[in-house]
């Protein structure tokens, strides 16, 4: 039923990049249990990854981990849509826990799947995972390890491929080369992207996700660079 999972969709899309995080793991559990009395194997790993990417983007990476590898065990060695997003947000989740080395794992684990993966699974649609995606997911873990050429090139091709109407995903992609920028030591650049960034952003769009992302980046900066003009500016607008 085509129809009713694009509804469903949407609603879980404005939950959680809005912020509703306990109505959206409400839905996702609802989801989850509907899928494994399915016995609908993929469905069911699919709405693992997706729900596991709730506590991943709102500071519970453990959390978010066991369930990307849930889906992982469930979903098998078979390169499928739905098992390279559970190894994708795994690696995001192992990265923001700084287990650096089960996040490589799982990068080099969900490109693996993603060369094998049929054209078919390759269409951008909710259940099927194309190169936007992918590289999008690659660009989180790869800044969160501070591997800011994988990271760059990551969002470089992610923005080639995304639309340009597609408000949300470029601005988390220019926080991710913000956060690269400090990465790389230059601070100012990496608050004065991500003011840029937030201060062209329609007022919905200022809260939930993006806003936990350029919050995430302002308290990652070291206590030094605090009373700099820059940081003080990023911080007025995110209390704004």
């Amino acid at each position: 039923m085509p129809d009713g999972r694009a509804d469903g969709r949407d609603d879980r899309d404005r939950l959680h990049d809005l912020g509703s995080r306990r109505e959206s793991r409400a839905w996702f559990a609802t989801a989850a249990r509907a899928a494994a009395e399915s016995g609908d194997q993929q469905l069911h790993v699919w709405v693992l990854a997706r729900e596991a990417m709730v506590p991943l983007n709102y500071s519970a990476p453990r959390a978010a981990a066991s369930l990307a590898e849930q889906a992982r065990r469930i979903a098998g060695t078979r390169p499928t849509a739905a098992a390279v997003l559970a190894a994708a947000v795994a690696a995001r989740a192992y990265a923001l826990n700084h287990q650096s080395e089960q996040a490589r794992q799982a990068l080099a684990d969900a490109d693996a799947l993603m060369e094998r993966l049929p054209e078919g699974e390759r269409s951008d649609t909710w259940l099927t995972y194309g190169e936007q995606k992918h590289h999008v997911h690659l660009s989180h873990a790869f800044t969160t390890l501070a591997d800011t050429r994988r990271a760059d090139e990551s969002q470089q091709r992610a923005l080639e491929l995304s639309a340009p109407t597609s408000t949300m995903t470029r601005t988390l992609l220019t926080i991710d080369a913000a956060a690269c920028s400090d990465h790389d030591g230059d601070t100012e650049q990496a608050c004065r992207r991500t003011v840029a960034a937030l201060t062209v952003l329609p007022v919905d769009y200022c809260t939930g996700l993006v806003r936990r992302r350029a919050l995430d980046l302002c308290e990652a900066i070291p206590a030094q660079h605090h009373r700099e003009r820059a940081v003080r500016e990023l911080r007025d607008v995110l209390v704004g």
